[in-house]
């Protein structure tokens, strides 16, 4: 190879032509180029980052640009390497490098453009990603760069350094079986969530005919903690880390935080937490106990108290009659402004506050009770403390009455202060004779008492029968009895109401927010029960009818089970839970909605894309059936928000009948219903109504709320 001098060029001349350095503004795009489409705007900002780092490592290859008489211009077309001619106008352009670079080329005029244009492009082999991944990796381990590093020579972000660094940390095994082919990327990527090589190994093994990249990570993170758990949520990610624990961080997907790795810590951490807000509740309100739990202690076996209703001192009355006052006023001020100026938006929080500060008041343990009873301090399902207040330990309960038996055999109840408070019956003190004892009043025998209850039974019966204003207040004593009271016995009509436990059917249900709806709802109704059960019925019986037949509606409400076990076998049950839906036109749209969690995790494929179908379109269907389960029940679960899509198990029909129970004319509707259950036909008028109503909203396309309005 011999050196050339020329007036344009300094070369040397080899079997394919002349090498020379050629400034760059004198190298033009070939228009004999086979490549057309435009190298995109991420490879020229590698190509730039590399030749910055590195040089030029391939030469260009060009040829002489003539003018129509065939004389050379000065000029020349790259015919390979146009995107390295790009890198260094970039280059140039942001004054790292002069616009006269000398640039290296080889000028073939031998070969055609075209042809050698196309051969560049189509006669080559990418490598193979694996070997990328650990090549990566060696710069990493063998020469100490960073991803920060690494990117900036190579030209790409250092999210992809760290991506492919991750995937280069995998099993040896594991890239061996992705080089064969019998891993894909995506599967590859799903075991680097992970850099524990045996436990990526052990997955693998086990791994059956469902190979999904959920599944794999699913398997790998089977022993984290998700940073959406409670348990984060309640720590947070700051002092976890703090005392040392790690989070694994996905790469490859939306990981909503990473997997806190060490549970055991966690675990710690949220008793250590709840620990010291039980111990301020319990100093700052004067209980005797305070016990914390990850989970409500369902099964506690303690008796539980509620808030009594305590009247509120005079200054208290007389600053909830002041914000009340003002609220009402703003409000009929301000009532028909679209937007509330910030200072008045702020006065009307302050007076709430008040308000809600002042009616928690209302209410109030007994002080004897807050000094033998406790609390429990639980992690609720968003992450925040729960306090729940009011449980009687055994040992703390105050002593039964004891029965005691007096000379000459009677029995008296002493309290204690060891003072007689009721007398029993007994036999005689005086120690007469037989006959004396039955004129002085001996008992009655047992089997003549028992036919007089009988007979007193069957009047009862009779009478209550007859007395449905009555009727209701007994039931409701009874329910109300069993519901409040613990062990109570002070009910007279067999009647024993039984509440399944659906936490054991679904976990977290009580956690809800239907949930905390009737947990509160029975709350209400325990403050408001008299301390002592023989109190109970004189307090059902004051309230007016409303109020009875709310509290019989709540206590009756614990007893509904609609649970479809596997094993049962209850069609009858299961068709009457129908009914009562239908009812109480249930919309369960208010209580439950269609996530991963709940719903779109749990069904195959087929179903998820049937709620879309039914939901949204055939067109979305389209869009997600080439995915993957865990991507496509994510997609579905945003194309279900806010559509009102219910399964099939959790719509609920429309009755013509029981949506007159809802209508506005009230008893009156309600008379008319109930004659629509009897033989004789309804008024055609109403019942036509009723079913137009129900053909407009169908109408309407409201497929899946179709209780009745």
């Amino acid at each position: 190879m011999t050196t050339v001098e020329t007036s344009a060029k300094t070369g040397t001349v080899s079997d394919r032509g002349i090498e020379v350095f050629i400034p760059l503004n004198k190298l033009k795009k070939s228009p004999r180029n086979a490549r057309k489409t435009p190298h995109s705007g991420a490879i020229i900002e590698a190509y730039a980052a590399s030749i910055a780092a590195k040089g030029i490592l391939q030469n260009l290859v060009v040829e002489p640009e003539c003018d129509g008489e065939g004389v050379e211009t000065g000029f020349y077309f790259v015919s390979i390497g146009e995107g390295r001619r790009l890198a260094q106008l970039l280059r140039a352009k942001r004054k790292q490098i002069k616009k006269t670079e000398p640039i290296r080329c080889i000028v073939d005029t031998v070969n055609d453009a075209h042809e050698i244009s196309l051969d560049e492009n189509i006669t080559r082999e990418d490598m193979h990603p694996a070997d990328q991944f650990e090549a990566f990796r060696e710069l990493h381990e063998e020469r100490g760069w960073g991803a920060e590093e690494i990117a900036a020579r190579f030209g790409i972000t250092a999210h992809v350094v760290r991506q492919r660094l991750r995937l280069g940390a995998v099993s040896p095994k594991l890239i061996q079986v992705y080089r064969d082919g019998d891993l894909t990327l995506d599967q590859l990527m799903a075991f680097a969530i992970t850099d524990d090589h045996a436990r990526q190994e052990q997955v693998f093994d086990n791994l059956t005919y469902n190979r999904d990249p959920y599944i794999i990570r699913r398997e790998l993170t089977r022993t984290h903690v998700a940073a959406s758990d409670r348990r984060a949520i309640f720590v947070g990610a700051e002092a976890y880390m703090g005392a040392g624990g790690a989070i694994l961080r996905d790469l490859f997907t939306e990981d909503r935080g990473g997997f806190y790795e060490d549970a055991a810590l966690l675990d710690r951490l949220v008793i250590e937490k709840l620990q010291g807000i039980s111990e301020a509740v319990r100093q700052a309100e004067g209980w005797k106990w305070a016990d914390v739990h990850i989970d409500y202690p369902h099964a506690n076996g303690l008796r539980r108290t509620y808030p009594q209703p305590v009247d509120l001192s005079e200054e208290d009355k007389a600053a909830y009659a002041t914000a009340s006052d003002e609220f009402n006023r703003l409000t009929q001020e301000w009532d028909s402004a679209e937007e509330l100026p910030d200072d008045v938006d702020q006065r009307f929080g302050k007076l709430e506050a008040e308000i809600e500060r002042i009616d928690t008041l209302r209410h109030a343990y007994d002080p004897d009770i807050v000094s033998r009873g406790g609390v429990f301090v639980v992690l609720a399902h968003d992450g925040s403390a729960r306090i729940e207040r009011g449980f009687i330990r055994a040992e703390d309960e105050l002593p039964e009455p004891e029965a005691v038996t007096l000379q000459g055999g009677e029995d008296y109840a002493v309290n204690d202060d060891g003072e007689i408070i009721e007398a029993g019956t007994g036999s005689d003190c005086d120690g007469g004779n037989e006959e004396e004892a039955e004129d002085d009043g001996k008992p009655l025998s047992d089997i003549l008492i028992r036919d007089l209850t009988a007979h007193r039974t069957l009047g009862l019966r009779l009478a209550l029968g007859e007395q449905p204003n009555i009727a209701l207040v007994a039931v409701t004593h009874t329910l109300a009895a069993q519901t409040f009271y613990q062990g109570a016995e002070a009910p007279c009509l067999e009647i024993r109401p039984t509440s399944v436990y659906l936490a054991g059917h679904a976990d977290g249900i009580e956690d809800t927010a239907a949930g905390k709806a009737l947990a509160d709802r029975h709350a209400e109704w325990a403050a408001d029960m008299p301390r002592d059960v023989a109190d109970l019925w004189d307090f059902i019986a004051s309230l007016d009818h409303a109020s009875i037949m709310a509290l019989f509606a709540h206590c009756a409400s614990l007893t509904v089970n609609a649970v479809k076990q596997p094993w049962e076998r209850k069609p009858l049950a299961n068709q009457t839970a129908d009914r009562l839906a239908t009812a109480v036109s249930l919309d369960m749209t208010a209580h439950w909605r269609p996530t991963v969690r709940t719903y779109l995790g749990r069904v195959t494929k087929a179903h998820i894309l049937d709620a879309v179908r039914d939901a949204a379109s055939n067109e979305a269907v389209d869009r997600l059936s080439d995915l993957k389960k865990q991507p496509m029940a994510e997609a579905a679960e945003q194309l279900l928000a806010g559509t009102g899509w219910l399964p099939a198990v959790l719509r609920t029909e429309q009755s013509p009948v029981f949506a007159k129970w809802h209508d506005e004319e009230g008893e009156d509707a309600k008379s008319a219903a109930v004659a629509e259950l009897e033989p004789e036909p309804a008024q055609p008028d109403m019942a036509d109504a009723v079913l137009t109503d129900s053909s407009a909203l169908a109408e309407q396309g409201e497929p899946f709320n179709v209780a009745a309005e």
